[in-house]
C-alpha cells in the first residue's frame, strides 16, 4: 500500500538539513513574491477606485444579483483542497528525501508488468540523485495546487485550479502509484486501488467542467452511476475466488488481507492505532471467509443503490460512509504513519467523491433573487464579481484579491515544479548526496608525491610536468569490469560538466594492477570506456617496482583478486592545484551501482573549480 511503511533508518543528517534549507530559501522567495502582491493588488484597488469608477457607482458584487457555486462543485472544490494542503505538509516528513523511492515508488511496482517497473523507476531514480530538489518540489507543487483551488475566483481561474490537480494527479498517479496497482494481481478496493490520487484526478476534472455542467442532476447521476459500476467491479474482484481473500490463513501462514494489516500495524504509531489494526488482523485470520464475505455484500449493496439512485441513493451513501471509515482505521492504518505517508489513502478521497456524487444529484432550489440576469457578459464572468464600467472592467476587492491570491498560489506551483523538471532531466546525482555515501572530500595540503611514468601513448609523464595544470589523480584496473569503468565514466562526466575550463585541468589515471599493466592494455581501456577522444585524459603505466612505488606513496594497497585477473584496491581521486599540492581526497567508491551511488561527476567537477580558481 503505497505510502506506509518504517523507516529505512538510512536518513543522514546533510540530506536533510539541505531538504530543510532548500525549504527555507524557497519558502523566502514564495514569502517575497506573495509581498508584491499584496502590495500590487492594494495598488490596483486605489487606482480603479480612483480612475475608474463612476460617480454612483459600486465594484460591490453584493450589489448585483449573482448566481451561488454548485453546492456539489464547492464541495468537492474545497474538501480535495484541503486534502491537496493535508498532502503537501506530509510531503514535509525528514524520511521523504531519502527513503521515498525505495519505501514508496518501487515498491508499488513491485509486482506490476515490466513497462510500469520502467516508468515508476525513472521517477525512482531521479528522486534517488536528486533527493532535496524533489522533496522540496513535492512540498510546494501540492501545497500550491491546494492553495488555487481553496483561493481561485469563480470562471476560468477555477476550472484552471481543477485542470492544475488534474496535470499533477495524473503524474502522481502513473510515477508514484504506478497506475494504482490496475496491471497487478491482487487489485482490491481495500489496499487502495485503483490509487488515492486517481481521486483527486477525477474531483480536478469535475472542478474543471463550466459551471453550467452543474445544472440540474444530470451530472450527479452520471457520477454517482459510474461510481455504483466501480464498487460492483470492485466486489466482483473481492469475490473471486483464488484471490486469497476468503481465507484468514492458508497453510498456517497469514492470507492476503491478514498479511497487508500486519505490515500497516507495524509502521510507527500511537499504540491505539497500531493494536486496532492488529485485533483486525486476528479477527480476519480466525474468520476470514465472514469478513470478506460482509466486504463483499456491502460493495455490491453500495453500488447497486448508486446505480438505481432514487430513494435508495442516501442510505447508499450513508453505508458506504461507515465502510470507509471503517476500512480507512482497520486495514488502511489512516495511511499517514511510517515516516513516508503521503496521502491518506484511498478511503478519503473515494468518501468525498461519492459525497459529492449525491450533492450534485440533490436538486438545488433555485432562488429567484440569485439568479443571475442576462447581461453582455458570460455568467461566469458576472458571477467572478467583474462589473462593466466605461472601457473597463470593474474588479470588487474581493475579485481582485482572490486573483492576487492565485496568482500567487501558481507561482508556488511554478517555483515548486522548477527544481524537478531540471533534476528530471539530469542523470548526474546531488553533490551533497554523494558527499552523504561517499563522504566529503578530505583538505589536504601536502606536497603530492612525485613519480616518473609514461602514459598510453608511451611517452614519458611526470608530476613536475603537470605543473600549471589542476590534476584529478586516481587508480585504475584496466582489466576490471566493475568499479572501475565507472569511475572513469564519472571523470569523463566532469570534464564535459566544466566546459571551457577542462582546458587548464588534466585527469590522470595509474594503473592500479601487478599483473596487467602493459601500454596495450591501458590503451584497450581508454578505447572501450571512450576516453581516447580526450585530449586531458592521461592513463599512466610503467615498471612494476615504479608502479609499486608510486602506489606506496599514495597509500593505494593493489593486490590480485582471488581466481581472477582483476586486482583489488582503493577508489580515491586527488585532486592537486597547479602548484603540486593536494587540495582534496574523494572517496570514488561506485558502491552497488544503484542511483543513489551512480555519478558523484558533479561533486568532483565542483571540487577541480574550487582548487582551480583558488
Amino acid at each position: 500500500m503505497p505510502g506506509m511503511g518504517s523507516s529505512s533508518g538510512t536518513n543522514s543528517s546533510p540530506i536533510v538539513a539541505a531538504f530543510h534549507s532548500a525549504l527555507l530559501r524557497q519558502g523566502a522567495l514564495i514569502f517575497v513574491l506573495l509581498v508584491v502582491l499584496f502590495v500590487a493588488w492594494n495598488v490596483f484597488c486605489s487606482w480603479q477606485y480612483r480612475h475608474v469608477s463612476a460617480p454612483g457607482t459600486t465594484t460591490d458584487p453584493s450589489s448585483t444579483p449573482l448566481r451561488s457555486e454548485p453546492q456539489a462543485r464547492r464541495f468537492l472544490r474545497i474538501s480535495f483542497g484541503l486534502l491537496w494542503l493535508f498532502d503537501g505538509l506530509l510531503q514535509l516528513q525528514s524520511n521523504m528525501p531519502l527513503d521515498l523511492p525505495g519505501n514508496v515508488l518501487r515498491p508499488s511496482a513491485s509486482t506490476s508488468p515490466g513497462w510500469v517497473q520502467s516508468l515508476v523507476n525513472f521517477a525512482a531514480d531521479t528522486w534517488t540523485r536528486h533527493p532535496t530538489a524533489a522533496a522540496a518540489s513535492a512540498v510546494w507543487i501540492q501545497l500550491g495546487i491546494g492553495a488555487l483551488l481553496l483561493v481561485a475566483p469563480r470562471g476560468r481561474w477555477s476550472r484552471f485550479a481543477g485542470a492544475s490537480s488534474v496535470a499533477w494527479g495524473m503524474v502522481v498517479w502513473i510515477f508514484g502509484e504506478a497506475f494504482g496497482g490496475i496491471f497487478a494481481p491482487g487489485l482490491t478496493i481495500l489496499f487502495g486501488a485503483p490509487g488515492a490520487v486517481l481521486f483527486y484526478v477525477i474531483a480536478g476534472v469535475l472542478v474543471a467542467l463550466p459551471e453550467r455542467a452543474w445544472d440540474g442532476r444530470k451530472l450527479g447521476e452520471i457520477v454517482t452511476g459510474s461510481l455504483g459500476i466501480f464498487f460492483l467491479v470492485m466486489a466482483a474482484l473481492q469475490a473471486w475466488p483464488g484471490r486469497g481473500f476468503w481465507h484468514g490463513s492458508v497453510h498456517n501462514q497469514p492470507g492476503t488481507l491478514v498479511g497487508m494489516v500486519r505490515d500497516m500495524a507495524s509502521a510507527s504509531q500511537p499504540h491505539a492505532l497500531s493494536s486496532t489494526a492488529s485485533w483486525f488482523a486476528s479477527l480476519d485470520q480466525a474468520h476470514g471467509w465472514i469478513v470478506n464475505f460482509v466486504v463483499v455484500v456491502l460493495l455490491a449493496g453500495v453500488g447497486l443503490a448508486l446505480i438505481v439512485g432514487g430513494r435508495f441513493l442516501r442510505p447508499g451513501v450513508y453505508v458506504f460512509a461507515g465502510f470507509a471509515l471503517c476500512v480507512w482505521v482497520v486495514v488502511q492504518d489512516l495511511g499517514v504513519w511510517g515516516g513516508t505517508g503521503t496521502d491518506p489513502n484511498s478511503m478519503v478521497p473515494l468518501l468525498l467523491l461519492v459525497i459529492g456524487g449525491y450533492l450534485a444529484w440533490r436538486p438545488e432550489p433555485v432562488d429567484a433573487e440569485t439568479t443571475l440576469p442576462q447581461t453582455s457578459f458570460d455568467a461566469e464572468s458576472r458571477s467572478d464579481g467583474v462589473e462593466a464600467g466605461g472601457r473597463w472592467r470593474q474588479m470588487s476587492p474581493r475579485y481582485s484579491g482572490r486573483l492576487a491570491a492565485t496568482i500567487g498560489a501558481a507561482t508556488v506551483i511554478l517555483i515548486g515544479a522548477a527544481p524537478m523538471v531540471e533534476a528530471s532531466t539530469s542523470s548526474s546525482a546531488d553533490p551533497l548526496l554523494i558527499e552523504s555515501v561517499n563522504g566529503p572530500p578530505a583538505l589536504a595540503n601536502g606536497v603530492a608525491p612525485a613519480f616518473h611514468l609514461i602514459d598510453q601513448r608511451g611517452h614519458p609523464v611526470s608530476l613536475a610536468d603537470l605543473r600549471g595544470y589542476t590534476v584529478a589523480l586516481t587508480f585504475l584496473d584496466p582489466v576490471c569490469t566493475t568499479d572501475c569503468p565507472v569511475i572513469a565514466q564519472q571523470m569523463r562526466e566532469a570534464n564535459q560538466m566544466l566546459g571551457s575550463a577542462g582546458s587548464k585541468v588534466r585527469f590522470v589515471s595509474i594503473v592500479a594492477n601487478p599483473t596487467y599493466n602493459a601500454v596495450s592494455t591501458v590503451a584497450a581501456f581508454n578505447r572501450q570506456e571512450g576516453l581516447n577522444t580526450m585530449s586531458n585524459w592521461l592513463f599512466l603505466t610503467g615498471p612494476l617496482p615504479s608502479l609499486r612505488q608510486v602506489w606506496r606513496a599514495y597509500g593505494e594497497e593493489v593486490q590480485n583478486a582471488p581466481a581472477g585477473g582483476m586486482a583489488v584496491h582503493a577508489d580515491i581521486v586527488y585532486v592537486i592545484d597547479a602548484k603540486g599540492v593536494t587540495r582534496r581526497a574523494m572517496t570514488a567508491d561506485p558502491g552497488d551501482g544503484s542511483a543513489d551511488h551512480q555519478s558523484f561527476a558533479s561533486l568532483l567537477a565542483q571540487e577541480i573549480s574550487q582548487v582551480t580558481s583558488s
